[in-house]
């Protein structure tokens, strides 16, 4: 068993790291952006396709992060570093802990972007601004916020500063208090909606778009999404289940954990597109809305409906819980490595850190107005310029490759007698199978998929 002691601290429990971990991977990837993913790839076939990531490559390579973190006990990059050097191997691959920090402080900076617009709907919802109103007036009201940076700037500083407070806090005050006290509200919220929607909206067609396969309509494009969004979902390439890894505590097991937050996550995903889906069939809108789908086709439903602005406004609080938790964890890998290796405070961490993601954000908003552009992915146009260049860059290939790198140091560089020492709760034929996936199966399956989407296969 590992003697490394983290200097941050440890999750109090077992359940602490569930609830903590299961935030990180709950956020906008399964509310916001599993919804209109579904919807642009043909509903159930794309569903499926997801499970199986899940299942074949997402919850073996989370385990296998959480196992790299608790043996390291540091940041990403410190404990790649230091299990290179007990294998035997190059410090080279503390280059993955460093390409994962990198790109998840890219993706909060986008992210906190995104959540502000949560918290702008939310505050317009509690109003009552989108009682009875057409879809133009809800495509107006989207249009007049994204084109308006200092609109923008505003709620991105608020949320940035939301999250600053909560990781500044450290592991046990910040981290596990906010785990503590939003997963559960979330969790609630989440069943209140499924439970209105079932009631007020069209249940049953959601329930078949949502599981009714047709392959037809998936593209290599959509299957690239589906592996890109299970590691975007599970916050899986970028250090974050790593670094929450290092906070648990010895004995408990890696196995049962794992798989446990994988769960909770993919039922949160299908959760909530059983809370948005016969919301938008019951007023005859369109599903495959991309992006749009929660910020302008979503308000004409909910200002249509009974009780509209209530639930609406239930939703968006949703939304902005699941966007909170997942910061911090974006967040977090690099203020541990600055923390250990600049010997500073954790609250002055935390400000630089906020900061500089702070200051990428304001690409992204000026990605929506005067640096907005067109191109074109897998047959799909993209409208958003430098965003959608940083969504595809981090989510379907940044998050992919580093989760291969993940599987492939475990797998191949790691001691085996150092696996079977974290691993000691999965024994006989679970951890075979297990090694077996991680060293084989996971790495083969991205590359096919890579290789089919670049037109080599």
């Amino acid at each position: 068993m590992s003697k490394r002691i983290s200097i941050h601290g440890q999750w109090s429990s077992r359940l602490m790291f569930i609830l903590a971990a299961t935030g990180s991977a709950v956020g906008l990837g399964n509310i916001w952006k599993f919804p209109y993913l579904t919807g642009e790839n043909g509903g159930g076939a794309f569903v499926l396709v997801y499970l199986l990531c899940i299942a074949l490559i997402g919850i073996p390579i989370m385990m296998a992060e959480v196992l790299i973190g608790r043996r390291g006990r540091q940041s990403p990059v410190n404990s790649l570093q230091a299990l290179s050097i007990e294998a035997g191997a190059s410090t080279t691959w503390r280059l993955l802990g460093w390409a994962g920090m990198l790109a998840g402080l890219v993706i909060l900076s986008y992210y906190s972007v995104i959540a502000g617009w949560t918290l702008a709907y939310l505050m317009r919802m509690v109003s009552g601004a989108f009682v009875r109103v057409t879809a133009e007036g809800a495509g107006s009201i989207f249009t007049q916020l994204v084109a308006d940076p200092e609109r923008l700037l505003a709620w991105h500083t608020i949320f940035m500063v939301m999250t600053i407070k909560v990781v500044s806090r450290g592991v046990r005050n910040g981290l596990e208090k906010a785990a503590r006290i939003l997963m559960p509200l979330l969790f609630f919220l989440l069943l209140v909606l499924v439970a209105y929607a079932a009631r007020i909206g069209d249940f049953p067609q959601a329930f078949i778009y949502l599981f009714e396969s047709d392959f037809s309509k998936l593209t290599p494009a959509g299957v690239l999404s589906a592996m890109g969004h299970a590691f975007f979902t599970l916050t899986l390439g970028l250090g974050a289940m790593l670094v929450y890894g290092s906070y648990l505590p010895n004995g408990v097991s890696i196995a049962r954990t794992s798989i446990l937050v994988g769960l909770l996550d993919t039922v949160v995903a299908l959760l909530a597109g059983l809370a948005i889906f016969p919301v938008v069939f019951a007023n005859d809108l369109a599903a495959g809305e991309g992006p749009g789908l929660i910020f302008q086709t979503l308000p004409i439903a909910f200002g249509q409906m009974p009780g509209g602005s209530f639930f609406g406004s239930l939703f968006f609080l949703l939304l902005v819980f699941a966007a909170w938790t997942s910061a911090i964890a974006l967040i977090e890998p690099l203020i541990a490595w600055l923390v250990e290796n600049r010997e500073i405070e954790r609250i002055r961490a935390s400000i630089w850190t906020g900061i500089v993601a702070w200051l990428l954000g304001v690409v992204t908003i000026l990605s929506f107005s005067s640096w907005s552009f067109s191109f074109n992915f897998g047959g799909v146009v993209k409208r958003h310029g430098l965003f959608d260049v940083l969504d595809i860059a981090t989510s379907s290939i940044i998050l992919p490759l580093g989760g291969l790198c993940m599987a492939l140091f475990v797998g191949w560089v790691m001691a085996r007698d150092s696996v079977v020492d974290e691993l000691g709760g999965l024994a006989g034929i679970g951890f075979k199978l297990w090694y077996f996936i991680i060293r084989f199966i996971t790495p083969a399956a991205m590359l096919l998929i890579f290789l089919r989407v670049i037109g080599v296969l």
